[in-house]
């Protein structure tokens, strides 16, 4: 993988703690994410890397590790001199989340403050334990000096508005609001972050981009995996809160969103909340309408039997948590008045997949009315965020010959040349952290409008706990989320 190498900013951190460091988080995103960084020479030389976990391991041990789970993550054999420059950085610190010691021990491994401008700490670690981190780290004076410092927090972003607002006045009580990066790994990805520049730098696309032309809008996060060991954080959260909370409905702040002032954090965050502002609320009695919810059951992923979701080790018995969910909402401004934004997400479908298909309305005349064209599909754009990052536009055209017949031509707007090699989304966001630009991280109040927007199902569901439909692993999910559509013209779109 090839970076352009850029000047380097001034007064990085010269520290990096990830706790958690032995965790799935950690060897499957942050370290293959931070080595693709040291070969493509974006971290300065003075940045050292901590690694902070409860095993009882020595600094020797954990490169062990490193290289072992580098060997089977990174594409193609480990470059040597850059992965000797790299496991050198890192020192192995045992320790307890929970203690205090420990913390005072980390404090004593790092340079003063007169030697360094920041530190940062990554919390790779479930959110039941985010509080112990931050209160140990002020009482031994790591949380200073304020507004420098800085604090990496992943999803999920509490379990429900009120203890959302927990954490945050928590993580305020400690930290200002400038060291915090909440993370969310789909704004990093490069079809997100080209949709901006795909509606505002292209005077074809943003005229279109609105109710007047669009039909429905449809953002599918779709996982062919299981829960994979997860069931002591997943049978307590589900897949509204997993998923559709954060990353679907960050997906659709960007398709919505208004052009902002400038390219800057704030400027870019404040769009994003309108459009969160502007979402139409949910009844309590309109839960139904607007939301499906499912469990896998056994089935098939590529030709392999799968177990059901209730078979899984360490999943309550009879437990009602959704693994599927499917939601309608409108966002009730002049853009999309009236304009049905489907969402869906789930485990053990039929394929692995990211995609925000944006379907077009039918021409307001049917000049094709007396000819073999009776009825004629409509156009889509499609963005595939993985398992490849595309974009696509469906049009129609004349199929050769004599008749008055046509063919759906997709024509290609990728953004990415044959040669070019993918970036993994954690590398851009690691990157900014370390450089301190927070443009692709959350503010508070998108995580908290967010929360206000799945509020009314989220209560809904808590009190139907006797009975959840199941679908089949290896499909595209219940049927039942088909009664979401608003036309009986609208289908769910699976590929891009």
């Amino acid at each position: 993988m090839t970076l352009a190498k850029n000047a380097l900013p001034e007064n990085l951190p010269c520290s990096f703690v990830i706790f958690g460091a032995t965790g799935n988080l950690a060897s499957n995103k942050l370290l293959p994410a931070l080595y693709h960084l040291e070969a493509a020479a974006r971290l300065s030389e003075s940045l050292s890397l901590i690694a902070f976990s409860r095993r009882a391991w020595t600094t020797e041990s954990w490169r062990e590790h490193m290289r072992e789970v580098l060997a089977e993550r990174i594409k193609g054999p480990l470059d040597t001199p850059v992965f000797e420059r790299f496991i050198a950085r890192f020192s192995y610190l045992q320790g307890d989340l929970n203690d205090v010691e420990s913390y005072r021990t980390l404090a004593a491994r790092l340079p003063p403050e007169s030697a360094c401008s920041a530190t940062v700490f990554y919390l790779a670690i479930k959110p039941s334990e985010f509080s112990a981190v931050i209160e140990n780290l002020e009482v031994v004076g790591l949380n200073k000096p304020r507004g420098m410092n800085r604090v990496v927090i992943e999803k999920p972003f509490g379990e429900d508005i009120e203890s959302a607002q927990r954490l945050n006045r928590l993580l305020h009580l400690h930290f200002d609001e400038e060291q915090v990066y909440r993370i969310d790994h789909f704004l990093g990805k490069e079809t997100v972050q080209n949709l901006l520049v795909f509606r505002f730098a292209n005077t074809l696309i943003e005229p279109l981009w609105n109710r007047n032309f669009i039909d429905h809008v449809q953002i599918t996060v779709a996982e062919s995996i299981g829960i994979e060991k997860r069931a002591d954080y997943y049978d307590r959260a589900g897949a509204l809160r997993d998923m559709l909370q954060n990353h679907l409905m960050q997906l659709l702040t960007v398709v919505a969103m208004e052009p902002p002032p400038a390219l800057e954090a704030d400027a870019l965050r404040d769009e994003k909340v309108k459009v969160l502002r502007s979402i139409r609320p949910i009844t309590k009695r309109a839960v139904h309408a607007h939301a499906v919810r499912a469990q896998y059951a056994r089935g098939s992923i590529d030709g392999q039997s799968v177990l059901g979701y209730q078979q899984e080790a360490n999943v309550e018995p009879n437990s009602t948590t959704e693994t599927f969910v499917a939601a309608k909402f409108y966002i009730d401004n002049w853009r999309w008045r009236g304009v049905p934004f489907y969402l869906r997400t789930g485990k053990r479908l039929a394929k692995q997949t990211s995609l925000i298909a944006i379907r077009f309305r039918h021409p307001p005349q049917q000049l094709f009315r007396e000819t073999p064209v009776e009825s004629i599909d409509p156009n889509w754009i499609l963005l595939s965020i993985q398992p490849e990052e595309s974009m696509r536009m469906e049009i129609h055209v004349k199929q050769p010959g004599l008749d008055m017949d046509t063919r759906v031509m997709q024509m290609n707007a990728s953004f990415r040349k044959t040669d070019e090699q993918t970036l993994d989304a954690y590398e851009t966001l690691l990157l900014d952290v370390i450089e301190g630009d927070r443009s692709l991280f959350i503010r508070f109040d998108e995580v908290e409008w967010a929360w206000r927007v799945v509020d009314p199902i989220l209560k809904h569901w808590a009190v139907e706990r006797e009975y959840i439909p199941t679908y089949a692993a290896g499909s595209w999910g219940p049927a039942d989320a088909n009664r979401l559509f608003d036309s009986d013209d609208q289908n769910w779109r699976n590929e891009p």
